[in-house]
């Protein structure tokens, strides 16, 4: 399955927001700096489907807010 997220990196609370069943706004206190924000919204993924991180895989986006996730 592949998901479409919208990251807001450095955000005062961690959140995530389903638009749709393949949109995600994803909110995370982690700033972009060498790829800590995709990983802490990995973990925030791995956390709302129920899934381990190592199951999600970032396919777009790795310097980019707007990012595309594969989850197994």
């Amino acid at each position: 399955m592949r998901i479409f997220v919208k990251a807001k990196p450095s955000s005062k609370t961690e959140s995530v927001k389903k638009l749709d069943d393949e949109n995600f706004i994803i909110s995370v206190k982690e700033p972009p700096y060498e790829g800590r924000a995709s990983n802490a919204i990995i973990r925030a993924l791995a956390e709302h489907f129920g899934v381990s991180p190592s199951q999600i895989r970032l396919v777009s986006g790795f310097t980019s807010k707007q990012k595309i996730f594969e989850i197994e």
